[in-house]
């Protein structure tokens, strides 16, 4: 067991990231909603320098990272391979956090044995989340910044199909999840009694995107039936365990939307913000339990491999050469 001491008695970056959230909720923000694409970005967070496409639980992180900053542009790096460009964060602008998987390892004194002497030893492994520091481009300055933001709007522009034809593939994965549908009436919600989700007609949805988004919301909540990842969902209105299972849903539905290309505008659901504001005030930590339940809920309805295979621009290459030019012309 390891004794040393802290370095430093400031927040963690787990604590800032929940922290920033409060602070936005409590301004009456659902800080992880956003449409598919704003600014004639596509709606993927993708690497500034790379152009690899962010997954998982860091595209929460990221969605409100945008809101803190008031940004519209979807595009991040790190500090030491931006500095490597000329590229620097502008003075006072903040870092956001990011989650990278590390694999520990420990090793593990074997067993005595009737001998006296000592069995082999055992190799303990376990995954653990690293939080890693991003800054957003729109936080950034350098010669070469506009000419590689122009270069992920051109990789956004040939890859993000037209909003019809992501709106009809979004629904059809979604009908495509084993839990039956009914329409009709004024509530969207899902009945774990029946297994059944009900929504209203699409015609009283604001636009066919909020449509397949609420849709996205019940079908997350339809994971946690007893017979699929078993969640309690037997808590009342105002309960952890009822505002816990609300924020699952509103999270996967993030993710869920990411995948299907439909965005988080959900048009419902504002009211439970200020339980989500005391849960997480009360348990910062639960923030990242819910993210991984997220996560796992959403890969079981569209796992990430269903999705086109991504094809990025990455810096210095031929094809990035011929793009820059394409976008100058």
């Amino acid at each position: 067991m390891s004794t040393a001491k802290k370095k430093f008695n400031g927040p963690t970056p787990e604590e800032k990231i929940v922290a920033g959230l409060i602070e936005l909720m409590e301004a009456g923000i659902a800080p992880w909603r956003k449409p598919w694409a704003e600014d004639g970005c596509s709606g993927h967070h993708v690497n500034l320098l790379s152009g690899h496409q962010y997954r998982g639980s860091n595209v929460i992180l990221l969605t409100i990272g945008m809101h803190v900053r008031g940004s519209a542009l979807p595009y991040w790096c790190g500090y030491a391979e931006a500095k490597k460009l000329g590229i620097t964060p502008k003075k006072g602008s903040k870092c956001a956090y990011i989650v990278r998987p590390q694999l520990n390892r420990y090793e593990e004194e074997g067993a005595a044995l009737a001998d006296g002497s000592k069995g082999d030893p055992s190799i303990k492994e376990w995954m653990a989340f690293k939080p890693t520091a991003v800054f957003n481009a729109n936080d950034l300055e350098g010669e070469k910044l506009e000419e590689l933001i122009k270069l992920r709007k051109f990789q956004a522009g040939y890859q993000v199909k037209p909003e019809p034809e992501r709106l009809e593939n979004a629904e059809a994965a979604l009908k495509s999840w084993k839990v039956p549908v009914s329409f009709g009436g004024n509530q969207a919600f899902y009945a774990p009694v029946i297994d059944r989700i009900q929504l209203p007609e699409r015609s009283a949805f604001n636009t066919p995107a909020a449509f397949c988004a609420t849709w996205a919301h019940e079908a997350i909540h339809s994971t946690g039936h007893h017979s699929r990842l078993d969640r309690d969902q037997k808590g009342k209105f105002g309960s952890k365990s009822y505002a816990v299972e609300e924020l699952i849903a509103e999270l996967g539905a993030v993710l869920l939307g990411d995948r299907l290309e439909i965005g988080s505008e959900i048009e419902s659901h504002a009211a439970y913000l200020s339980y989500w504001i005391g849960l997480l005030k009360e348990e910062p930590k639960i923030l990242f339990q819910v993210m991984r339940d997220a996560n796992a809920a959403s890969k079981l309805i569209w796992p990430e491999e269903l999705n086109a295979p991504f094809d990025p621009i990455p810096v210095g290459s031929d094809r990035q050469l011929a793009a820059v030019s394409l976008v100058a012309s």
